[in-house]
């Protein structure tokens, strides 16, 4: 008798349940990301009522970051083992009272505090939103459409975040920034329980405390001595804790292979996919998280607009996240992954290629649309990595590898502030060197030389013609810097692109496998 061909199981499709639920889970991921970009315009309000030391004010905007980066794998952990649905509703729920106390906070010291706070309960959301994705939408072309959906909601926090921020300090007070959150988590802890279904691994053990301080520690000595070496330069300083961050990886490491239930699975690491997937996205978001650094100073620092008015201008490279995000699964089911990234890449390495021709005198048209090509040339990688790091992952590790994958995201943007932010402040103190008037106090000179945005501030206090001489000088300087930091993207991406032909070459395209 001849043996009946075995049948293969086709994926269920989702519910119309998973689809409201999918419309839940983009709400926190919105807010999650608005939180990294709505404080900055309320800096100078805060600044006046709190007095936040140089020092104090720098942990204000950065603590929270640094907190979402070092929490990121332990919370991915925590919701495979109590669950991603209980582990969602109470970060929402300590996000919102945390945005609570942040609001009205009375100190600087307060307002450092309470903003670890929110990024102990921020790092809770993005693990267990695309973690819950994983395991709701099991058909892979509708999985890869969810995936598009919360990738395109963290663009549109981010994108809605100054806009936001700039309406409310309108008519409110700094505080007022916080508050948005509170009825958007009130929101999903009302339909979190209705609409999400819950996932953890079964066979889950009980968490490492050692390995969730070992893992928080090492991420957060590295990004430190990264941020501290893009502000300041390579030193001791920088160096330190990045060499200290190292080390105790290497501990988190070492007790991960010796547990017999390890915090993280290091063998998510052995699956080829999965590790060229989290190379190719260190490398792409080194370039772009960098070029959010020079693009931000050029509009307000350069072309002289306000902070809401440079977030304008910065909306439509967002929009054409948004926009072609949902486009890359339909691509995906016709094209491998490498081909489409190598082509996202091309045409990111494109707009960066136009970006290192800008200068004093362009129109910020040129600027809106080199923005524009290199976010659309994103979109795909962002959107085929996640899902490759997710969907080739074990549905019950499905938390673990969504944390990976968020902390690459996270690492990488770190590098590429500190490389190619270098780039730019090495450019520019050479040229000062060179080229700053001469006329101007000591303390003013070194104060000038050292950034763009001090030299703004010096030329402010001078009289007309010296200050004039002083902003030429300082804005040359800068977009010197900004055109062969663009120009180091432009190469790397390329290379990205090749890297990922090489590494993803036998992936097929998703309509080729199941999930």
């Amino acid at each position: 008798m001849t043996p009946a061909p075995e049948m293969t199981a086709i994926p269920a499709k989702a519910t119309r349940r998973d689809w409201l639920g999918l419309a839940v889970i983009a709400l926190p991921c919105l807010l999650y990301s608005m939180d990294l970009t709505v404080l900055n315009l309320a800096i100078p309000q805060l600044s006046v009522d709190l007095k936040p030391s140089a020092a104090q004010l720098l942990w204000i905007v950065d603590i929270y970051g640094f907190m979402v980066a070092g929490s990121l794998i332990t919370m991915g952990t925590l919701g495979d083992r109590i669950g991603r649905r209980r582990l969602l509703l109470i970060g929402a729920a300590a996000f919102g009272l945390a945005s609570i106390l942040a609001a009205f906070s009375t100190s600087a010291e307060m307002l450092i505090a309470t903003r670890a706070l929110l990024g102990i309960a921020g790092a809770t959301l993005a693990p267990s939103t695309l973690s819950l994705i994983r395991n709701m939408f099991l058909d892979p072309k509708e999985r890869s459409f969810a995936i598009g959906i919360w990738i395109a909601s963290f663009s549109a926090g981010g994108a809605i975040g100054p806009l936001v921020g700039g309406l409310l300090l309108e008519h409110y007070w700094w505080g007022s920034v916080f508050l948005v959150g509170v009825p958007v988590m009130i929101l999903l802890l009302i339909l979190g329980p209705i609409l999400l279904p819950e996932f953890k691994d079964p066979q889950a053990g009980r968490v490492d405390l050692a390995s969730a301080a070992l893992s928080l520690a090492a991420v957060l000595a590295v990004i430190y001595g990264i941020k501290h070496m893009a502000e300041h330069g390579a030193g001791w300083q920088a160096a330190l804790p990045i060499l200290a961050g190292v080390a105790i990886g290497s501990l988190f490491l070492r007790r991960q292979r010796r547990l017999a239930d390890p915090f993280l699975d290091l063998r998510l690491f052995r699956n080829p996919v999965i590790s060229a997937a989290l190379a190719i996205n260190v490398l792409g978001f080194l370039f772009l998280f960098g070029s959010f650094l020079f693009i931000g100073q050029y509009l307000q620092l350069v072309k002289g607009f306000s902070p809401l008015e440079a977030g304008l201008w910065s909306l439509p490279s967002a929009l054409a996240f948004i926009l072609g995000t949902p486009i890359v699964p339909v691509l995906a089911h016709r094209f491998r992954p490498a081909q489409i990234m190598a082509m996202g890449l091309t045409m990111a390495a494109l707009g960066f290629a136009l970006l290192s021709r800008i200068d004093i005198d362009s129109s910020v048209g040129l600027v809106v649309v080199a923005s524009v090509i290199f976010s659309l040339g994103f979109t795909p990688v962002v959107a085929l990595t996640t899902e490759l790091v997710v969907g080739s992952a074990p549905p019950e590790r499905a938390g673990s590898a969504a944390a990976i994958s968020e902390t690459s995201l996270e690492f990488g943007g770190a590098v590429g502030i500190a490389v190619l932010g270098s780039i730019v402040t090495a450019v520019y103190r050479s040229q000062m060197a060179l080229t700053q008037p001469g006329g101007l106090a000591p303390d003013a000179a070194r104060s000038a030389a050292a950034t763009l945005g001090g030299a703004v501030a010096e030329a402010a206090r001078l009289p007309a013609d010296l200050a004039a001489s002083l902003l030429a000088a300082a804005r040359a300087a800068f977009v010197a810097g900004m055109q062969l930091s663009a120009l180091v993207a432009t190469v790397g991406l390329i290379v990205t692109a090749v890297i990922a032909v090489v590494l993803l070459r036998r992936v097929p395209a998703a309509a080729a496998h199941p999930a």
